[in-house]
């Protein structure tokens, strides 16, 4: 691959490549499942042997496709600033996200692979091995959910009478009541894990409004699927959230929307 921005035909063949990745990390997650093995990390986060199995697959699958481009996975030691204000294009994993979902086997944990070009992601797949699920896509690429031999575009829909706004099942938000008081009756739709944006791009949910701490690995290729389903997300001010644009990987405060 060259150091040049990839074109629409090429990011549309990576993309399922990708995919192949994605899924095979699903699968060594899997062999986990009902015995996490968990122990925690310096941030009292919880961390499994399904975790690391998936970013050992993820950063092979990826090195092998595109050997020139960094990675950077929240499984792996994360580069000085310096460094990173230097990448123009690299992949952003997060092996599992959900742990605790996965822990908990309410099956509501995904594998995220994004890949970021000028502080925005432009490819995204999310897996979602014990569903059975592949979420994919991108700006100019569509996006698509499989299952199976099923392959179907998504599509985000007009906002819906009463709004349905996704929330986090394991992180309540007490700033999320105000913010939503204004919209007055609202349909709740909990889930874990980047699901919940994914929902959005399978026009089953309106709003995704985040008013807690989320990482930058956490949300980047499910963003990319919302957009190439036509949706939107942007910090609460409706700046524009960018990728490896400051030395911190936690993100703003953001809101994601389906159709408007």
């Amino acid at each position: 691959m060259s150091s040049q921005s990839f074109s629409v035909d090429q990011r549309r063949a990576l993309l399922l490549e990708v995919e192949a990745v994605a899924l095979e990390a699903g699968r060594a997650a899997m062999a986990h499942y009902g015995n996490p093995q968990t122990r925690y990390k310096g941030d009292r986060t919880p961390l499994t042997e399904a975790d690391l199995a998936s970013h050992r697959v993820l950063v092979e699958g990826l090195s092998r496709l595109t050997p020139v481009l960094p990675i950077l996975s929240e499984e792996s030691g994360v580069p000085e600033w310096e460094v990173r204000r230097r990448w123009s294009r690299y992949w952003l994993l997060d092996p599992i996200d959900g742990t605790k979902e996965f822990i908990a086997r309410n099956h509501e944990f995904t594998v995220n692979v994004a890949l970021i070009e000028g502080g925005r992601p432009v490819l995204g797949v999310v897996v979602a091995p014990a569903l059975g699920q592949c979420f994919s896509g991108g700006p100019a690429l569509g996006a698509w959910l499989s299952q199976g031999a099923e392959r179907v575009a998504l599509s985000v829909v007009s906002r819906a009478a009463v709004p349905r706004v996704v929330c986090s099942r394991s992180h309540p938000s007490p700033e999320l009541e105000a913010w939503l008081a204004p919209l007055g009756q609202v349909e709740r739709v909990a889930v874990g894990s980047s699901l919940k944006l994914c929902l959005l791009a399978q026009g089953k949910a309106d709003l995704y409004p985040r008013l807690g701490p989320t990482s930058e690995w956490d949300i980047a290729a499910a963003h990319a699927v919302l957009i190439g389903a036509g949706g939107s997300l942007s910090q609460l001010d409706g700046g524009e959230l960018l990728y490896n644009a400051k030395a911190s990987l936690l993100n703003p405060h953001f809101v994601a929307r389906g159709a408007e």
